[in-house]
């Protein structure tokens, strides 16, 4: 008779699980499938992270090519003023 007892009690565990079961039954299709493309946008999304990384990148690269070409341009400037000529 103790056994009986024994295997009905359930562990607070099991009616946790059992209660997220009868949850998850109670969702429609449209609202599962609502959240599983909501899911799959979020994997896929560009992020602020990302999209600032790459302008940055782009930033770097402008500003080394106008470095090269304004250091470039001004040692050729102060080559042809030369002090002797009149």
């Amino acid at each position: 008779m103790g056994r009986k007892d024994a295997s009905t009690a359930r562990t607070p565990v099991d009616q946790y699980r059992k209660q997220i079961g009868k949850q998850d039954y109670k969702k429609t299709r449209p609202m599962l499938r609502a959240t599983r493309l909501k899911a799959e946008a979020k994997k896929t999304a560009l992020g602020v992270k990302e999209v600032a990384l790459v302008l940055a990148a782009i930033l770097v690269f402008l500003l080394a090519f106008y470095a090269f070409f304004y250091l470039n341009i001004s040692n050729e400037v102060d080559l042809d003023l030369d002090p002797d000529e009149n």
